[in-house]
């Protein structure tokens, strides 16, 4: 039988959140942890997404931590090999291996109020812990739809975040279902190879070009010698960022102006004006994830290429079949369709003080209280929780507000002494959420008039912070003990075999 394991802190996933809180702890005196790793190595999204022509649309010295800066990248956005090469480097570096426990799949976390502990079931035997933090990541679990006659499909099927490396698609007809972030990367990075690629799009994404360029010899000389000069461009690209988000949570007209931009970058790549009316969006630039790429569009225009202008409705057996109608004839089928995002799988298996799984609790969508707890769940804490994602700036200056967050939560549990937990105040949520929902009518993402991946299924959108990532360091400097109810073990009974002083009182 599997040996059953207690730490003071378990921690799902070592993506960026699960390994920056890892890296967290540690700097906070805490070595009593385990980071339970479902696959057999660390990396989440940059692991799990090894397709053709990955990398990230956030430049290299902004998307990583700024506490393990790397002077080393080798362009301005790296590519997928470079980031996850860089998580083993932060892994190896703060000493993280004798705290991981790959291939752990976590089954269920449920809340054992009378021991004030989560006890944690893995696909490799059990664990217990007095805090868990969540960090799997929106971006984990890929989402295929439910398409009529794909199981009958004689060729090849899969996600994009499940590349089969094994499949040779060379000369192959191939069906690429979707226009999001990766399938921008996959569409020109496979259609020189092709046989023929049929791209299915139900909505035309705004694109602007990737000022992408090889980071020279030069400039990482300078930045391993003078470490400040790698800060220093941090700080000019996060700047930046932080000065174009009053256009997108204030003044979407601005908006505008950037939108011609993409609009002429359309126009000189797509010289067809069939296809180019295809390709042009009819919702405020911004409304949907801006997609970065100077080879998308060329990619389009190629021979071999043809661009449907609709989703894929059924499949009959080679034949794909759009919602428009229109068939074709393929060997495989790609899908670039995200991921569950607003309905995150690892909510089935968190089971709180109510006995309620997170996933009910949120059955009419995801809150939490400052992107961090849940009300029902003491002790439990999320890193990229509800309402925590960014639409124009790196998800890494948002995990380091929340390793914040985390680090003041652990403290206070230690001045409070004892076994203790802290649940979320329904009251507090609430409050919260309704801040934050308000704030987010006046952004382009509720009123650019399109339908996102931001939105869950009530219109709500319960993905994206409505501020800037400063606003939201602020308000996760540290925790606030009003927000929360301080819970300790319920007194026993006293008998003969037992006193007072052996129980503890209710605070």
């Amino acid at each position: 039988m599997a040996k059953h394991e207690h730490v003071r802190v378990a921690v799902i996933g070592s993506g960026f959140g699960g390994l920056g809180a890892a890296v967290r702890l540690r700097r906070e005196g805490i070595t009593d942890f385990v980071v339970l790793e479902r696959a057999d190595s660390v990396g989440g999204t940059w692991r799990d997404n090894s397709y053709p022509g990955c990398a990230c649309d956030v430049p290299s010295h902004l998307y990583s931590f700024s506490f393990a800066p790397n002077p080393d990248w080798p362009r301005t956005f790296s590519g997928q090999r470079h980031i996850r090469a860089y998580l083993e480097h932060v892994t190896d570096t703060f000493g993280l291996r004798p705290h991981l426990r790959l291939s752990h799949e976590v089954l269920r976390t449920r809340w054992d109020g009378d021991a004030l502990r989560w006890e944690i079931e893995t696909s490799k035997g059990s664990f217990s812990a007095d805090v868990v933090v969540s960090a799997t990541g929106p971006l984990s679990d890929p989402k295929i739809p439910d398409v009529p006659g794909l199981d009958g499909f004689p060729g090849k099927v899969f996600h994009s975040a499940r590349w089969d490396h094994d499949y040779d698609l060379t000369g192959k007809r191939v069906a690429m279902i979707g226009t999001g972030a990766s399938a921008i990367q996959i569409v020109p990075a496979i259609q020189p190879t092709v046989g023929r690629l049929t791209l299915f799009q139900r909505t035309p994404p705004w694109v602007m070009r990737r000022m992408d360029r090889r980071i020279t010899g030069a400039e990482r000389w300078l930045h391993r010698t003078l470490p400040f000069t790698s800060t220093a461009r941090r700080g000019l690209l996060w700047g930046i960022r932080e000065l174009q988000v009053s256009a997108f949570t204030k003044q979407p007209a601005v908006l505008g102006l950037i939108e011609n931009l993409a609009k002429a970058n359309l126009a000189k790549s797509i010289k067809d004006p069939a296809l180019r009316a295809k390709l042009t969006p009819s919702y405020r630039f911004g409304c949907k994830r801006i997609l970065l790429s100077g080879e998308y569009y060329p990619a389009l225009a190629q021979p071999n290429v043809d661009v449907v202008a609709s989703g894929l409705r059924e499949v009959r057996g080679s034949t794909v079949v759009a919602a428009d109608g229109t068939e074709t004839e393929v060997d495989a089928i790609i899908f670039g369709t995200g991921f569950h995002v607003t309905d995150m799988p690892i909510a089935d298996r968190v089971v709180g003080a109510e006995g309620l799984t997170l996933a009910e609790t949120w059955k009419d969508g995801m809150e939490s209280l400052r992107g961090a707890t849940a009300a029902g769940f003491p002790n439990w804490m999320t890193i990229i929780g509800p309402n925590t994602g960014l639409g124009n700036s790196s998800m890494i200056l948002m995990i380091e507000s929340q390793l914040n967050y985390l680090a003041d939560y652990m403290r206070q549990l230690t001045v409070l002494g004892g076994r203790v937990a802290l649940a979320a105040r329904p009251s507090a949520v609430g409050a919260w959420n309704r801040k934050v929902q308000s704030r987010m009518e006046r952004t382009v993402w509720k009123s650019g008039g399109c339908d996102s991946w931001y939105l869950d299924a009530n219109g709500r959108n319960t993905t994206l912070w409505p501020g800037t990532t400063g606003e939201f360091r602020r308000e996760t400097r540290q925790v606030d003990l009003a927000e929360y109810e301080i819970i300790r073990p319920k007194a026993a009974p006293v008998t003969a075999e037992s006193t007072p002083r052996d129980t503890e009182a209710v605070a």
